[in-house]
Order: C-alpha cells, then sequence, then structure tokens
C-alpha cells in the first residue's frame, strides 16, 4: 500500500493509527455487525461516541461543562452567517480582516448589523496579522472575530488579541487542536474539522453558555439557531465524521495533548522555516511574526521553478505542495497529523533542488 506526504491544505492528512482503526471497525462496529454509518444516531452506540468526542474536546481545552460543544454541517462558511445571525442581529461586531476567509466571514456580517474593520492587512496582500494596540474594538461590540491562522496566506496570531471585556469568535478551522488557548476569552471558537480534527463535513462549535444566552431568540429559523443543536440532535449528525473526530481527539490525547502537539508542530515549522531562510532562494511570504505554524507559504526566484517543483515533488510523493490559485507559490500544510518524517522528506528536497537549481 501506497501512503504518500499529502501537503495540501484540506482536506488533509489523518493520523495512520485513526484511519486503521476505522478501517478495522468499518464493518463491524464493537460486534454489532453493523458499520457505524449503518447504525442510528440515536442509539447507544452513537450517542456514546459523541458524548465520549464532546468530552474529549472539552479535555484537551481544559474546560468543563461551562462550553457547549456542537457537531454541525455546512462547514465554516456557513458559521459566517450563524454567528451575526445568532448574535449580531441590529447590533455591532468588530472583524479582523487577515485573509480571505475573514474578509468573507465579514461580509457575512454586514447582513445582520454594523461590522466594524478594526484592522485590514488587505492592502499589503494579508502578509501579517495585527499585534495588540494596532487593532481597535467599536464601543458596544457583541464580539471581536477574527481568524486565527489564516490558510492562504500563511500567517496566525500568536495568541489571541485582547479585546478587553468583549467576547472573542474565532473562525479556527486551519489551527483546531494544535496548540492551548486562553479559553476565558472566548465566546464561541468553530472550526471545520478537515484539516487537523476529522474528516470533511464536521463542523466544531464550542460555545461557552454565558454567551450563548445572549443569543437572539425572536425570528430565528429553527435550523440556523444554536440554540436548537444543545444537548440535542435536531437532525441527523455525520455519525462516521464524528466517528473519526473522536478517534483524532483520542490520539491528540496520546500525543500529550495539545501542550505535546504544539510541541511537535513548532519543531516541524521551524525545520521548514530554517531551511527557507538559508538563503535567498527560497522567501517566505509572511512576515516573519505572524508566521504560521499549518500553512508554510513561499516562493521561487521564477514560477517556471514553482511548477518544476511541485512536478518533481509529486515524483516523491511530497503531494499538495501547490500554493492556492490566488496568490500561486508554494504552500505546505503541516497540520497535527503530518508526520515529522514527511517535513524531514520535504526539507531535504528542498535542499537538493535548489542545489540544482540555485
Amino acid at each position: 500500500m501506497k501512503r504518500s506526504f499529502n501537503f495540501s491544505a484540506g482536506p488533509s492528512n489523518l493520523p495512520t493509527s485513526v484511519l486503521e482503526q476505522a478501517q478495522a471497525e468499518l464493518l463491524d462496529y464493537k460486534g454489532t455487525g453493523s458499520s457505524i454509518m449503518e447504525l442510528s444516531h440515536r442509539g447507544p452506540e452513537y450517542i456514546e461516541i459523541d458524548a465520549q468526542a464532546q468530552a474529549r474536546i472539552r479535555s484537551l481545552y481544559g474546560v468543563g461543562d461551562e462550553f457547549e460543544v456542537m457537531f454541525l454541517q455546512g462547514g465554516a462558511s456557513l458559521q459566517f452567517m450563524m454567528v451575526p445571525y445568532n448574535f449580531g442581529f441590529g447590533r455591532t461586531m468588530t472583524y479582523l480582516n487577515t485573509g480571505e476567509w475573514a474578509r468573507k466571514a465579514q461580509k457575512e456580517a454586514k447582513l445582520f448589523g454594523t461590522v466594524h474593520e478594526g484592522f485590514s492587512s488587505e492592502s499589503i496582500n494579508y502578509i501579517r496579522v495585527p499585534k495588540n494596540g494596532e487593532f481597535s474594538v467599536a464601543p458596544g461590540s457583541a464580539y471581536l472575530h477574527f481568524t486565527s491562522n489564516n490558510t492562504i496566506f500563511g500567517t496566525r496570531y500568536a495568541a489571541e488579541p485582547d479585546a478587553g471585556a468583549v467576547p472573542l469568535v474565532c473562525d479556527a478551522s486551519s489551527d483546531f487542536l494544535s496548540r492551548p488557548l486562553d479559553m476565558a476569552r472566548y465566546g464561541l471558537i468553530y472550526a471545520g474539522a478537515q484539516k487537523n480534527a476529522g474528516p470533511a463535513g464536521v463542523t466544531i462549535v464550542l460555545v461557552r453558555k454565558d454567551f450563548l444566552a445572549t443569543a437572539r431568540t425572536e425570528g430565528m429559523s429553527t435550523m440556523l439557531a444554536y440554540k436548537t443543536h444543545v444537548g440535542t440532535m435536531f437532525n441527523t449528525p455525520n455519525t462516521f465524521g464524528v466517528y473519526l473526530v473522536n478517534l483524532v481527539a483520542g490520539w491528540v490525547e496520546a500525543q500529550g495533548g495539545l501542550t505535546g502537539i504544539q510541541a511537535l508542530n513548532e519543531r516541524k515549522a521551524g525545520k521548514l522555516y530554517a531551511e527557507i531562510d538559508r538563503d535567498g532562494f527560497y522567501t517566505g511570504t509572511a512576515e516573519t511574526d505572524s508566521r504560521s505554524r499549518m500553512n508554510v507559504t513561499f516562493r521561487l526566484p521564477s514560477e517556471d521553478l514553482e511548477k518544476r517543483f511541485v512536478k518533481e515533488a509529486e515524483a516523491l510523493d511530497l503531494d499538495g505542495l501547490k500554493g492556492h490559485r490566488s496568490v500561486g507559490g508554494i504552500r505546505a500544510s503541516i497540520y497535527n497529523a503530518m508526520p515529522e518524517a514527511g517535513v524531514d522528506a520535504l526539507t531535504a528536497f528542498m535542499a537538493e533542488f535548489r542545489r540544482k537549481n540555485g
């Protein structure tokens, strides 16, 4: 069986041990004679999985019952409108515009209330995120929304933006479960699972109960109200997807939790950035202080060399390195499940490619 190193931005790697367990249980889940995909979402087998996945996510982030955990559908893109629909209707919201997905979230929010753009790096092609003191928060904001890791442009917030007493709402799709967070500052976190936490088709939402209490209640679409999904399965969830999320969360626990996985991610990214910075052949596209640990973006001296780089890398089973179509260049996504051996193989290839073409 062939397994390549998959550097794509998502869907991306799942831990090999998780895939092997899913393979072993695919036809017969725990002696039921059925796949988990064939069992009722209201049956004891799936209810146990759902509860365990919620408990593991709470435990990894060091929170208790003060946070609700939901497994929804529609991806982060649906959350772009659900958040302002529930919390910003007729109110002021602050958004930090640091990339394509942050911009799209801000656009959706404008349909429901007044958006204050507290910072934008659009004019400099999103090469950095703001430091504390470089953005503003509108008085009376329902929340401050930010995108913790910008997949296309390879930037991230090294720490949460300081919004004072205003609760944070975060699109954490591309660095969910990759590092510890100061959870007391968050009202809501959402993430598409397909980068760090599971397969495409599951959206994970953590919402603090006291923040949820501020959600709009009148004139709400039933399906789009967060309160509809708390403590219940209003509609059939992506049962197999949540099953995989639970296995991935267990795998993260086995790596030493978020502290352990953060150390691994820092080490992988450090190796890759060291190779980029070795001389002028490779050029990082993000400002150094804003560099992502999940999506490493860089350029070569010419587009022809970039095309050759991608082609030769694919021949070595180093896949998914082509940059996003809107910006070009090279992007190596090194999410949690990318083994360190994959980064070592990539940096060795980069060194050889430089030697031949530099």
